[in-house]
């Protein structure tokens, strides 16, 4: 699943367990529903001002729209760290060493 498609899902899932229909979302950021409707099925990538708005509306921190973890897969996350491990710095890489020797240590 593509990023556009998960941040969709995830603004979805947090506008309900917030108690707001897409109709008062919205308006509550000032959009069309048909704009936040194309956001939440993937089909538009909102902007930065919008994803703080729809934060502040749902009362979470930015960060949290980007969590679609529990979305993905095991599977597709083995892939992903296996595709992109080169792509890391050195500095990364370090990072995630001390991160998984400190759960599994040596």
């Amino acid at each position: 699943m593509n990023n556009k498609k998960l941040l969709g899902k995830r603004i979805k899932e947090i506008r309900k367990k917030s108690n707001y229909t897409q109709e008062q979302l919205a308006e509550a950021i000032g959009i069309d529903i048909t704009t936040l409707s194309g956001i939440e099925s993937g089909r538009h990538f909102p902007s930065l001002v919008t994803l703080e708005k729809i934060a502040k509306i749902l009362n979470v921190a930015l960060i949290t729209l980007f969590d679609f973890s529990h979305h993905i897969s095991v599977d597709e996350m083995k892939t992903s760290i296996t595709d992109n491990i080169d792509l890391l710095s050195d500095d990364d890489i370090k990072l995630v060493y001390k991160l998984l020797m400190k759960k599994y240590g040596e």
